[in-house]
């Protein structure tokens, strides 16, 4: 698959441009199979983690094993958490079927930001495979999300997975990661004209732009607010996820 090498840093904010410097990295093996064990509709920790890091499976109420579920791989921005990762989509999870998972990352944010892939890749493929082992999951349609710097990694993670997520939901990311292009998913990114943190023209009006030179899909909101997921924002996304699994 080709190399996406023609991606800089989009956002010079916290001297993020250095991470580029880097190889690329970050593809996971995990996959959708047939559960090996059953699993309760709500909520649960995984159980994988240490030092009080570790991460959240939603399960939706209308579950079945016989019918296998969409699910979204939820991620939080920096010094968050498994459950600020979940706020966008957990209200709406039961009507529209999803599984959610969310891990932490292992340090305050994730490792590529101002590192290589490493254990935070290494821990989301091990909570996936364990969530493949429980849950029934439609292996058309996985989709990866995040915001702020959650974001920035779900593009990265996304592209260089597109093989196994078919849509990539970005939140107010700030710039694009090393991508080992595999596939072309489809990208859904919001961002607010108003956001003071990752400032909108330094980042997703350079983001998005070099995605669609790569000839990427994508479809991009802006709102007027700060650095937040407004609900009505989380609603665009997930009915453009409807949208997309009708195209299959």
């Amino acid at each position: 698959m080709s190399t996406v090498g023609a991606f800089a840093a989009a956002c010079d904010v916290g001297g993020v441009k250095d991470a580029l410097a880097r190889t690329p990295g970050g593809r996971l093996t995990a996959r959708p199979g047939a559960p090996t064990t059953s699993v309760t509709p709500g909520e649960q920790s995984l159980s994988l983690g240490e030092g009080g890091r570790d991460g959240i499976l939603y399960v939706p109420s209308g579950y079945v094993a016989t019918n296998p579920a969409p699910l979204v791989l939820m991620l939080h921005g920096a010094t968050g958490s498994a459950r600020g990762a979940l706020r966008p989509f957990r209200e709406l999870a039961d009507d529209a079927g999803l599984v959610l998972l969310a891990p932490d990352s292992r340090g305050v944010t994730w490792d590529a930001i101002r590192g290589d892939y490493g254990p935070d890749i290494a821990f989301i493929d091990r909570a996936l495979a364990w969530v493949f082992q429980r849950v029934a999951v439609d292996p058309a349609r996985l989709t990866i999300e995040g915001f702020s710097d959650g974001a920035t990694y779900a593009i990265g993670v996304g592209l260089t997975n597109g093989d196994l997520f078919q849509r990539v939901i970005a939140f107010s990311p700030g710039f694009i990661l090393p991508v080992d292009a595999h596939a072309r998913p489809h990208l859904f990114i919001s961002h607010g004209t108003r956001d003071q943190i990752l400032p909108i023209d330094q980042c997703s009006r350079r983001i998005v732009p070099l995605l669609e030179r790569e000839r990427y899909d994508v479809e991009y909101r802006e709102f007027d607010g700060p650095h937040a997921v407004p609900p009505d924002i989380a609603k665009d996304a997930l009915a453009w996820m409807g949208t997309m699994s009708a195209r299959r």
